[in-house]
């Protein structure tokens, strides 16, 4: 038995034996796991036979025998997973990167070979002799052929091969750029850029203006003289071209050290704030509101100005750009019927009147300009998306209002009788309902121009110990005589969350801090009645400084109508 399991374990190892699956191309898996090993199998128990002629078989050795078969099955099986995953793991792409690698390196060779074989051939080749032989003058000939051959390919190769390299090709390789984290000190930093690489055209644009606007006279004057010359002679494209040389050769000499500042403009020069290693968390924190409202004024103001170009050209405004359009077509045919010298010297004469005299005039007298700057008027009425948004609800919500005054069951006589502050108080709706419903107020009371939509707060009621009723959400209006605060709260019961308080019973009126952690003035308001404990806090305000401007504004008009003493205005 011992002897059988080591002839059946030797036999396990030397794998060698059997069929190489993997380069068998029409065999599965299945195929390489059942059929195979099988007829291979018994081919070594008849060898096996032939071997040891006198082995007589027992009853516990066809067990032992199918014992071993199953376990050289179960290596064989182990050892095809194996390749087939290093298979499936090997990618086309590294293949092809080595295959690209082996092939730059055969041409790096050839070319050094050809090179090596060229200077040996020109080293090689001996002179030509003075007086050649008749016998010999063919032989001589083919080799002077070849040199001169072999010389006019290196001089080609020297010539146009770096040429001929570059229209090899070559995969992309596709970079990620990685983004770096946020940092108060490379914010600081990428700022100090920004103004130090826009200060050119700042000052370039600076200049152009004080030059139309005649800041110095002598020095407009000079520029009008030799601009309208220029026009005059059509030199006005090498007079540009002139200009553009003189300031490079300028900024050569300044490169070199010359002290050269030439300005209409005097340059104020701004304070440099050394950059500080360390920031305490207010500074970080008041240093990213500065970048982010400054972000937000520029994205705000380039994207007016490509809104305007994009309603301009798209008949947003008919006939705004119904000027466009017939000032396009005088041009094309002014271009097809006039010649190009006299097209340049019109619109020249024109550039340079319109630019030193009517601009001027128009910068003096702006009324003037309201009238009659045509360019001014074009880009100052076009509206930017969110003025149309604006116009579109308006025109909605005036023909949404006209069928509920017909509902209402006015007579003609009374609809004419109303004022216009009355209709508008009565059709002003919050978001639950008409406003003197929704506070249980007269009709008369309506909100002020300046927070007809509210203001976004929310109150922190100190006298208050649960949480859902010391801080409520909501909206903050403002009315001649009361202060309303509507709650944000969408339950059954909100109305009762809804605070009202008559400006006449408040006694103090504060701008007030709620975190003294955050940098700033804060965004709160505190006020202080006689029926609450602690004073009531509006916090979270955005516009806090108009809110409270308004406040105090209407409070002081009342309380000196009633004759009361007057309130301080301190700020914490």
């Amino acid at each position: 038995m011992l002897k059988r399991l080591d002839k059946i374990r030797f036999r396990g190892q030397k794998r060698d034996e059997f069929l190489d699956l993997a380069e068998s191309p029409n065999a599965s898996d299945s195929e390489c796991n059942d059929d195979i090993p099988v007829k291979h199998r018994s081919s070594l128990k008849d060898t096996e036979e032939q071997r040891d002629p006198d082995y007589k078989m027992t009853d516990a050795d066809p067990l032992s025998e199918v014992k071993g078969h199953l376990e050289i099955a179960l290596l064989e099986k182990h050892f095809l997973q194996e390749e087939l995953r290093k298979l499936r793991e090997e990618t086309n792409v590294e293949t092809l990167k080595q295959e690209l690698e082996k092939e730059k390196s055969k041409r790096v060779d050839l070319e050094q070979k050809m090179n090596d074989i060229l200077r040996s051939r020109l080293e090689d080749s001996p002179p030509p002799p003075p007086k050649p032989q008749v016998a010999s003058l063919n032989g001589t000939g083919d080799k002077q052929k070849e040199t001169f051959r072999c010389r006019i390919w290196k001089w080609l190769y020297e010539r146009f091969g770096v040429y001929i390299e570059d229209f090899r090709f070559q995969p992309e390789e596709n970079t990620v750029e990685t983004e770096e984290p946020l940092s108060a000190k490379r914010l600081t930093e990428n700022m100090r850029r920004l103004k130090r690489g826009a200060k050119p055209v700042t000052n370039f644009m600076r200049n152009l203006s004080a030059l139309s606007s005649w800041h110095s006279v002598y020095t407009s004057a000079i520029a009008f003289i030799i601009y309208m010359n220029a026009a005059w002679h059509g030199w006005v494209l090498p007079m540009f071209l002139f200009l553009a040389i003189l300031r490079l050769s300028l900024n050569y000499l300044i490169a070199k050290g010359w002290r050269i500042q030439w300005s209409i403009v005097p340059e104020v020069s701004e304070p440099m704030e050394p950059p500080k290693e360390e920031l305490t968390v207010s500074e970080k924190f008041q240093l990213v509101l500065d970048v982010a409202q400054k972000a937000q004024n520029l994205f705000g103001k380039m994207a007016d100005v490509l809104e305007k170009i994009k309603n301009l050209f798209m008949w947003v405004q008919p006939e705004i750009t119904q000027k466009l359009y017939v000032g396009l077509w005088v041009a094309f045919i002014a271009s097809c019927l006039l010649p190009y010298k006299l097209m340049g010297f019109m619109i020249g004469i024109y550039a340079g009147i319109k630019f030193f005299i009517i601009d001027f005039m128009f910068k003096s007298c702006p009324k003037l300009r309201d009238k009659y700057d045509t360019p001014y008027i074009v880009w100052t009425t076009l509206p930017t998306d969110p003025q149309l948004k604006e116009r579109n609800n308006t025109t909605l919500s005036r023909r949404q209002m006209q069928p509920v005054v017909a509902r209402s069951g006015q007579s003609t006589s009374m609809s004419c009788g109303i004022g216009r502050e009355e209709e508008s108080g009565r059709a002003y709706n919050t978001k639950r309902g008409p406003f003197h419903e929704v506070f249980n107020l007269s009709e008369n009371e309506r909100p002020l121009s300046v927070c007809e939509n509210g203001w976004r707060c929310c109150l922190i009621n100190r006298d208050r110990k649960m949480p859902t009723d010391y801080i409520r959400n909501g909206v903050l209006y403002v009315t001649e005589n009361y202060l309303c605060f509507e709650s944000s709260s969408s339950r059954a019961t909100s109305s009762k969350k809804n605070k009202v308080i008559k400006l006449q019973d408040i006694t103090d009126i504060q701008k007030y801090k709620v975190l003294s952690v955050l940098p700033g003035s804060g965004m709160g308001i505190s006020i202080t009645t006689p029926s609450t404990l602690k004073p009531l806090v509006f916090g979270a305000m955005i516009h806090r400084d108009e809110a409270f401007d308004a406040i105090h504004s209407q409070y002081t008009k009342i309380m000196s109508s009633t004759a009361a003493p007057t309130v301080t205005n301190p700020e914490t």
